[in-house]
């Protein structure tokens, strides 16, 4: 069963990325950023196909030079969802993508150089629409930043991203949004908290350079968790050293758990125990792989056993709770049929497919009858 969040969010001004909405109320967007070599056209758009496939809202593209610049606007002409483009120093690459039609640029005004490279690239955004991110990381602070606190702290990770501001401040300009990222938690955070009462623009959310899949998503879950629970973050990014695809299930994971959003399965099994009475890891790890394709949100229970199963099943779109000689099935919180081990997998499959066809086709109908009425 799908409830609502009781996560109070904060209040932010709304910046459009492309066609995604960013702030101000909108659902939280979930951003991943490519790691093949930009010049390289074909591998870097399917790498994008495959992330908007996962559910990206928003992928990030690299762009260190001129000529990864002109493979940026091919690469945009062959992909759907909204690109930023991450720039650095050079503010003649920033005024050249945002012609090939970059969706948000991500720059720190401070390192493009002198007033009037800073003021061409904002006159630029300006006038194109184009939002901003100011981007803060504790590796690349500032060296006064650095001499002055000695080492990455939250308030130095703070006046960095202020400055940022007070530069767009000065030029009129508030179509941005701001990431203050770190790699450890305490200080990603506590610079996310501080950040958030002096700011009302959208924040960007991520714990950099995290780690490998497993413990980067364990540091992802705790720093972003704390920060999502605060109502703090209006888009994130989960980084991990893994294949991006992977940053992409993790943040919509994140934000199922928390309610904030919901796109296809959330799984509700148990670790199993002896008194399993079917295999419960290979059957989710079976169902998992097989039903990602499915984006109507479900809420499907696997459970090894009648001591937590028929109550867990209860609460679910469909539950499983095992038994012998065979298992109990529900579906909408009412016994429905039972299922035997043999073809327990592609029976479950199948009565999970039709189950999400259904409600599809029912949101669909209301829809469609708000719609003309």
């Amino acid at each position: 069963m799908q409830f609502e969040s009781p996560i109070v969010r904060r209040v932010s001004r709304q910046i459009m990325v492309g066609n995604v909405p960013v702030g101000g109320g909108a659902p939280i967007s979930v951003q991943s950023m490519t790691n093949t070599e930009t010049c390289d056209v074909a591998a870097t758009v399917e790498q994008i196909q495959r992330l908007e496939k996962a559910g990206a809202d928003i992928v990030r593209v690299s762009v260190p030079s001129m000529e990864a610049a002109e493979a940026f606007g091919e690469i945009k002409k062959q992909v759907n969802v909204p690109l930023v483009a991450d720039i650095h120093f050079d503010y003649r690459i920033a005024l050249r993508v945002a012609d090939l039609g970059v969706d948000c640029l991500r720059i720190n005004p401070g390192n493009i150089g002198r007033e009037h490279r800073i003021r061409a690239v904002v006159d630029k955004a300006r006038d194109l629409n184009i939002p901003i991110r100011i981007g803060v990381n504790a590796g690349s602070l500032e060296k006064d930043l650095q001499k002055k606190y000695g080492e990455p702290t939250p308030d130095a990770l703070v006046e960095s991203a202020l400055r940022h501001v007070d530069i767009l401040d000065s030029l009129d300009f508030q179509n941005f949004k701001v990431s203050v990222k770190a790699s450890d938690i305490f200080m990603a955070t506590a610079a996310y908290r501080k950040l958030a009462a002096q700011i009302d623009q959208p924040l960007h959310l991520g714990i950099t350079e995290a780690g490998g899949l497993r413990a980067g998503t364990v540091k992802s879950a705790i720093g972003l968790g704390a920060l999502l629970l605060d109502g703090i973050g209006d888009t994130l990014r989960v980084s991990l050293a893994a294949d991006p695809v992977e940053e992409v299930k993790v943040g919509w994971d994140l934000l199922k758990s928390l309610r904030l959003r919901t796109k296809g399965i959330n799984f509700i099994a148990c670790p199993s125990c002896s008194r399993q009475n079917f295999d419960v890891v290979k059957t989710m790890n079976e169902l998992e792989t097989r039903l990602e394709d499915i984006t109507t949100p479900l809420d499907v229970a696997v459970i090894g056993c009648i001591v937590n199963g028929p109550g867990e099943a209860k609460e679910a779109d469909i539950g499983l709770a095992g038994g012998t000689p065979s298992h109990a099935i529900y579906v909408d919180g009412q016994p429905d049929r039972k299922f035997k081990n043999d073809n327990l997998v592609d029976d479950l499959e199948k009565l999970i497919r039709e189950k999400a066809a259904a409600k599809a086709a029912q949101e669909a109908s209301i829809i469609a009858r708000e719609t003309t009425e």
